[in-house]
Formats: C-alpha cells, sequence, structure tokens
C-alpha cells in the first residue's frame, strides 16, 4: 500500500538586488530543467527598484543520464496533487521570509514555461497578496475553476509568447492567446523562441 508523511525539507531560491531600497519585489518560477541561480541572471538588467527572488522547483534531476549538468522542476504527473499543495505551502514561507510587510512593496510573481502554472496556483491560492501575474510561454494551470479563472479579470495578468516558440504551434499561439484574453490577460508578443526577451519584459513591467 502506497502511504506518505510530511517532514521536513530545504528548498532553495536565489536572488538579485537590495531588497531594503527595492519598489518592486519580482519573484521568478523557473521553467523545466532550470536552476535559479543561472535562470535569475535573465534579469540582471533590471533597475536598482527590483529585487529579483527566484525559488527553486522541489525536484533537481541529471538532464541527461545519470551525471553531468542538473535541474529543477516544480512537479510530473506523479504525487501531482501533492507537490502542487507542497508548492504553494513552500513559497508562501519564502514570501513571509522575503518581506512581511505586503503594504510597502509591490510585488510581482513571473512565470516561465512550466513555472507558469506554479506561479497561477500560487498568484490564486496562496497567501501572497501580488499586485501582478506574468506567465510568459506557459499554459493556466487546468486545474483552477472556472469561476476562479473569471476572477482574474481583476488580476491584472499579463501572457508572453514568442512567435517562434517551438512549443506552441501556429493554430495553438492563437488558442491560448485568445484564451488568456477572455480571462482579461493583457498579451505580448516577441519575435523569438521560447526564452525571455529583455526588451519585452522590460515593455510589461513598464506597463504594470
Amino acid at each position: 500500500m502506497l502511504q506518505e508523511f510530511t517532514s521536513e525539507k530545504t528548498f532553495r531560491y536565489a536572488t538579485s538586488g537590495e531588497l531594503s531600497t527595492a519598489h518592486t519585489i519580482l519573484y521568478v518560477l523557473h521553467g523545466y530543467g532550470q536552476l535559479a541561480e543561472f535562470f535569475i541572471r535573465k534579469f540582471s538588467n533590471l533597475g536598482e527598484g527590483y529585487f529579483i527572488v527566484a525559488p527553486e522547483g522541489m525536484h533537481r534531476f541529471y538532464l541527461n543520464g545519470t551525471s553531468g549538468r542538473v535541474g529543477a522542476s516544480w512537479m510530473t504527473k506523479e504525487a501531482r496533487e501533492t507537490d502542487i499543495s507542497d508548492n504553494i505551502h513552500w513559497l508562501n514561507e519564502l514570501d513571509k521570509r522575503i518581506d512581511s510587510d505586503h503594504k510597502q512593496r509591490r510585488k510581482i510573481i513571473l512565470g516561465f514555461s512550466q513555472g507558469g502554472a506554479t506561479a497561477a496556483r500560487w498568484f490564486y491560492k496562496g497567501d501572497i497578496h501580488a499586485d501582478q501575474l506574468i506567465m510568459w510561454a506557459s499554459v493556466f494551470p487546468p486545474d483552477l475553476k472556472i469561476e476562479e479563472e473569471l476572477k482574474m479579470n481583476e488580476s491584472n495578468g499579463v501572457f508572453v509568447l514568442g512567435t517562434n516558440d517551438p512549443y506552441f504551434q501556429e493554430m495553438k499561439d492563437k488558442i491560448a492567446i485568445d484564451h488568456f484574453q477572455q480571462l482579461g490577460f493583457t498579451t505580448f508578443s516577441f519575435d523569438g523562441g521560447h526564452d525571455l526577451d529583455e526588451n519585452t519584459l522590460s515593455k510589461v513591467l513598464k506597463d504594470e
């Protein structure tokens, strides 16, 4: 019989910037097979007003075989509901550790690729009081009820997708964009693939 129990676990995250002088805390959740310490470098050109926090997925693994480069993921189909709950719980604790005064600073959650679904669940079901959700080249999690999705109209949500993203074929591009627009998200596109685009990121953040 398969059983489970709860115990302590150590989580990792990377930071960049100066919290004491920042006007915005930007949480950035990486994609499948990435690590926080490298993913956070993609945001190095943001201004001094941003304090960047990159949580790392709970599950680390070798990207090729049994040695070499290591990546992390947020979950798989195995024990999915447990991982969803654990992710939200530890991200809530991280936010409390970073900054307990939600009224003094803006908070934005950005989820890239696989990290987008976790970002959305945290934004909507977590204890964090974030001002904006940015879902970048990701899919809105199907486990959020339609009633909850419709409330996203009030969330200042943003969806970003590259025009040459191999994970979104031409027809899926339109379906994805239409779906996010129906949820009240502002949508952005850029000439590029499955990656973050510095100019588009700057534009999105300026429109916050």
